[in-house]
């Protein structure tokens, strides 16, 4: 969940998705600004943090990568549970990619955090040639889900950061807490009610 301090924000963030799909590669572009040409499959869960700075507060996010490899699926909740923002990746160039990040919003809707912020990045944007999934066809599916929807290049960096920037900014803030005075405004209009009716 995401806790409030002072103009700080703690935010744990996990990416799922199908392997190969370039979650790790999303993170290790946005954390170290590196793209690895071959990067090794993830086992289990991967853990990373990233602090950034959005309008006058900071947000940490504290970032799990998980396996996208089938016999890792059990895992997931593990993950995902208690997460205050998810990145469902999928490869542009694969549709059996994108079927599998729908299966994960699916079941991020059932089972996640409600208030979770969600977005939907379709990675490998910089191989257009090779391209099988429409933007249009994902940004589409994520608007009638409630996700917001960006491509994505780790390789190039195309809109890597912008991502978790949006994230950030779409936090649900802490609320402060109700206390005794704010029951007391409940009753102030009935009163001026009463008094408007007693003297009209």
């Amino acid at each position: 969940m995401a806790n409030m301090g002072h103009n700080n924000l703690n935010a744990k963030l996990v990416l799922l998705g199908d392997m190969g799909a370039g979650k790790s590669s999303l993170v290790i572009r946005f954390v170290k600004g590196q793209f690895l040409e071959f990067q090794e499959s993830t086992i289990g869960a991967a853990f990373f943090s990233q602090t950034l700075a959005v309008n006058n507060e900071t947000v940490k996010f504290e970032i799990w990568d998980t396996a996208g490899q089938e016999r890792y699926h059990s895992l997931a909740p593990m993950y995902y549970r208690g997460a205050a923002a998810a990145i469902i990746v999928y490869d542009i160039t694969s549709t059996d990619s994108f079927a599998r990040a729908k299966k994960w919003v699916q079941e991020l809707l059932k089972q996640g955090n409600p208030n979770m912020v969600m977005a939907l990045a379709g990675n490998k944007a910089d191989l257009e040639d090779k391209r099988k999934v429409t933007a249009e066809e994902a940004r589409l599916y994520a608007e009638e889900n409630g996700l917001f929807f960006m491509e994505t290049s780790a390789k190039t960096a195309i809109n890597v950061n912008e991502i978790f920037y949006e994230i950030a900014k779409r936090l649900p803030r802490a609320q402060p807490t109700q206390n005794p005075a704010g029951m007391v405004l409940v009753d102030r209009p009935a009163e001026g009610s009463r008094a408007a009716s007693c003297c009209s």
